[in-house]
């Protein structure tokens, strides 16, 4: 049995970051569990975050970008080329068996034969070799997340472990009409419960104001009256 190759290693895997962070494109050869692209020649374009999935390496061969496994893919070693399967000669033809004549007349001479020519597989390497699909990674799931808490309404998004927005304030109309987008029995009413509980806080603390700035007005108009005064 011949040895397993081994895949990219923690320590070759912080070598390609540093090599995309300069700018590089690391090349890298694809091992026997890769299937049937096994010993071609591709470039890393990029490295993915290994909390999402095992395939976080995106890996360039052709026109095609997908993402792999460390462990389908190593270091190309300098001068590497694709591998190609090279089909199996085809066994010698068997001699022929010796033939016993016993009290027999010559036979009339035989026509001559055609030359026979051994069959040969002509079918591509890739055709006979167990293909394997190429993986594909399914897009991370994107979340938008509408809150509300101190009197305020805040908006964010993420998609995976990526964050697109960081909360940022909304004003309550802009959460009435989003949530207005929403179809679910119970959150708009919700949503119309907090409106009216700020709405009658807003209006009590008007009235305070209101009740303050006549104070005021009431002491200013008494003080005018006190300096007319002779």
């Amino acid at each position: 049995m011949g040895a397993v190759a081994r895949g990219l290693s923690a320590e070759e895997l912080t070598t390609i970051r540093a090599g995309l962070a300069a700018g590089r494109r690391p090349r890298v050869q694809f091992t026997e569990s890769a299937g049937q692209v096994a010993g071609q020649i591709g470039q890393v374009v990029d490295l993915a975050d290994p909390a999402a999935g095992d395939d976080f390496v995106v890996v360039r061969f052709g026109k095609d970008e997908l993402p792999f496994s460390p462990g389908d893919l190593r270091v190309a070693p300098r001068g590497a080329a694709a591998k190609k399967a090279v089909p199996a000669p085809p066994p010698p033809p068997a001699p022929p068996m010796p033939e016993f004549v016993i009290d027999k007349p010559p036979a009339p001479p035989a026509a001559p034969k055609s030359e026979e020519r051994p069959v040969t597989d002509t079918a591509p390497p890739a055709q006979r070799k167990a293909t394997r699909p190429v993986k594909a990674k399914p897009a991370p799931a994107l979340t938008v997340t509408l809150a509300y808490g101190e009197g305020e309404w805040t908006v964010a998004a993420s998609q995976g472990s990526k964050v697109l927005a960081k909360p940022y304030v909304v004003r309550p109309a802009e959460a009435l009409r989003i949530v207005s987008l929403v179809d679910v029995p119970g959150v708009q009413e919700a949503v119309e419960h907090i409106l009216a509980a700020e709405r009658a806080e807003a209006e009590q603390q008007a009235q305070r104001l209101r009740a303050e700035l006549a104070e005021v007005e009431a002491r200013l108009a008494e003080l005018g009256e006190a300096g007319g005064k002779p």
